[in-house]
């Protein structure tokens, strides 16, 4: 196989096609990467944040474009679909900004007329392995910041949507080559065994950024570390939201709906399992049926439309497997679960117990199971007895309930938020989660400190030669 052939899932057509990358084209790639980080990694940090501008405000011209296109080919309605282009801009803004802050600290030296800092350095090319569902935003998440820090990258997308890929690299390319920086930013689309072995192998990239299954990461970290890289993981979520009986009806049917259906339930932060507090469990239930039923299902270019297909075919017999476990642990579809034809499906909702194994596991499809339960600890302790900690949300009016939720003995997952749901993090904070989900921070906060290598300074200017902890010598 020497080509990838991309389909709309939407309507089955064939996009486009691709060449696959051979192993000869990844070294050549990887070696070029390494001689531009040679130039790139000693322009000064503003300087690489005005080019990464240009990027943004290049991405801003073609984002209408952009944004169809990852819809057409990932399959997500076209409001998420702009607004994945929407977020690569929003992290070129972030990025530059950042490109003036790659702050160090300055610590008190115990010894006289001594100065101990720490400053921090680019530290080399940088795998990014990417996924699907976000077949663009996420490549920025790693990629853009990078960039400011002063190292180049090395981007394997997924091979389900190669040609977003291609657009964004194409982009990125205009800028880059205008400024004579042709090969900071590279693409390479191949397979697993070809170039995705000899990426996560390869020393010349000391770190290695992937996103995907819990499968994949365990893999990834472990060749990885066999050779002392880095890693940075974003794997699977299962994530979980507590329906407290103060809370906001409203909110909580709005919040469920977009972080349940949204990209078909394919986002790692989509709303698996639902707590529901016995006493307002049906009133929420009849609630999310009613909204289910007006889902409008369909061409996700339609911006009637609410929910899109599955990005193939293996999505939707997963999805369907997984009901099929569902029903013989116990479980009862209460709405949807059938198929459309193609990869259409309806959006499911489950009423399931919490001891029914399946809901260790993630199944990547818009199926939610609703849980009942009588008090916040019983809820919590439900909530956190799942391998993946990507994201989770309380809904409440109680301070109360909202603090303990917070608390070290509450939610044990990357993010906790309160009256709202688990999808849709801002790019400001420091996106990731614990657990099976990988551990690795990307994008905003202090998540640059993932692609620098930190050095600690200390400079002597006593003319005399004291040594730490008063030890003397000599």
């Amino acid at each position: 196989m020497n080509e990838i052939i991309s389909y709309n899932p939407a309507t089955g057509s064939e996009l486009g096609r691709t060449r696959l990358a051979t192993a000869e084209d990844y070294d050549r790639i990887a070696e070029n990467s390494a001689r531009a980080f040679e130039k790139w990694s000693v322009v000064p940090a503003p300087r690489r944040g005005e080019i990464v501008r240009e990027i943004g405000d290049a991405l801003r011209e073609k984002k209408e474009d952009l944004g169809r296109l990852v819809t057409a080919e990932m399959g997500k309605i076209l409001a998420e679909g702009r607004g994945e282009v929407q977020e690569m801009i929003d992290v070129a803004d972030f990025a530059v900004g950042l490109s003036r802050q790659l702050y160090g600290l300055t610590m008190p030296s115990e010894r006289a007329r001594h100065r101990l800092y720490e400053q921090w350095h680019p530290l080399g090319p940088a795998g990014v392995i990417s996924a699907f569902n976000f077949p663009v935003a996420v490549w920025s998440w790693n990629a853009l910041i990078a960039m400011v820090c002063g190292d180049t990258v090395i981007w394997k997308p997924s091979l389900k949507t190669p040609l977003s890929a291609v657009a964004v690299q194409e982009i990125c390319d205009g800028v880059l080559d205008r400024h004579g920086f042709s090969g900071v930013l590279s693409l390479v689309i191949g397979t697993d065994d070809v170039v995705g072995e000899r990426m996560i192998r390869d020393r010349r990239l000391p770190l290695i950024s992937a996103t995907g299954s819990t499968r994949m990461g365990r893999h990834v970290a472990q060749v990885v570390a066999e050779r002392l890289g880095r890693t940075l993981l974003e794997l699977g979520g299962n994530n979980g939201v507590i329906v407290m009986d103060d809370a906001d009806p409203e909110l909580v049917a709005r919040a469920v709906l977009f972080g349940a259906v949204g990209t078909a339930g394919q986002r790692c932060t989509s709303i698996r399992r639902l707590f529901l507090h016995r006493a307002i469990a049906s009133k929420i239930t009849g609630r999310l049926i009613a909204a289910y039923r007006q889902v409008r299902i369909g061409d996700p270019l339609d911006p009637a439309t609410l929910m899109g297909p599955l990005i193939d075919q293996t999505a939707v017999e997963n999805m369907m497997r997984g009901l099929e476990r569902i029903r013989a642990e116990g479980g009862e579809v209460i709405y949807g679960g059938a198929r459309l034809g193609g990869c259409f499906v309806e959006p499911t909702l489950v009423r399931s117990k919490p001891s029914m194994p399946i809901l260790q596991e993630e199944i990547f499809a818009p199926i939610l199971h609703l849980i009942e339960f009588d008090a916040l600890p019983e809820a919590v302790a439900w909530h956190n007895a799942v391998p993946q900690g990507l994201s989770s949300a309380i809904f409440t009016d109680s301070l109360k309930s909202a603090e303990t939720f917070l608390s070290a003995r509450g939610s044990d997952c990357g993010i906790a938020n309160v009256n709202i749901g688990t999808s849709g993090a801002e790019i400001g904070g420091a996106f990731g989660g614990e657990k099976d989900t990988g551990g690795g921070r990307e994008s905003g906060s202090d998540a640059w400190k993932s692609y620098m290598r930190r050095q600690t300074v200390t400079i002597n200017w006593s003319g005399e030669m004291p040594l730490a902890q008063g030890i003397v010598f000599g």
